[in-house]
């Protein structure tokens, strides 16, 4: 990341703390004027609003060095161990990226390139799910009568952003009994 265009990386940065922000900016224009550029410039870097939210979801990831979150996860040896370590993964990021999330959130119903870049983040997560669930099967540890498929399908209702808010920020569960149980709850559900 240290090769980044410096002005990308201040458009990115600037565009990250807006939507935390939980205001309204969501036009080109608003991302410009708070990373002190002209809208012209904003454009060279990104040339539509999907491709900047986009890059923002990305960015975020990359600050906050996902991939090294998620190394324990895609190196366990047994699928029990892989499906504990990317539910305390991915459980443990959602409350660092819950202000991009909050935003990107409640502006998709409105917004087809927020929904977009929200669309592409939580593909990504259902990826996750799908490794964790695939190295169960090949364990055959996976429940008898559940396809991979469905099984990916509800660990990703599981552990959807919206499942975090209820019990976390509604019922007020600490971040350490969400993990436990979200985890409890995963064993559950998939494991023969």
């Amino acid at each position: 990341m240290s090769s980044e265009n410096p002005t990308r990386r201040k458009i990115l940065d600037t565009a990250w703390k807006l939507l935390e922000a939980g205001g309204s900016p969501t036009r080109m224009s608003d991302f410009a004027r708070a990373a002190g550029i002209s809208r012209q410039a904003l454009y060279l870097h990104f040339p539509s609003r999907a491709e900047l939210l986009v890059a923002v979801t990305r960015h975020v990831d990359a600050v906050k060095d996902v991939d090294a979150r998620l190394a324990e996860s895609r190196a366990a040896e047994d699928g029990e161990t892989r499906l504990a370590a990317f539910v305390s993964a991915w459980g443990n990021y959602i409350p660092e990226i819950r202000g991009v999330s909050r935003a990107l959130m409640a502006m998709q119903e409105s917004d087809a390139e927020a929904r977009a870049a929200w669309q592409g983040r939580m593909e990504a997560v259902r990826q996750g799910c799908a490794a964790a669930v695939a190295a169960l099967a090949r364990d055959g540890q996976l429940a008898e009568g559940l396809s991979e498929e469905r099984a990916t399908d509800l660990l990703w209702a599981l552990l959807s952003v919206e499942s975090w808010v209820r019990l976390c920020e509604t019922c007020g569960w600490s971040q350490e009994e969400y993990i436990a149980e979200m985890q409890r709850a995963a064993r559950r559900i998939l494991l023969g």
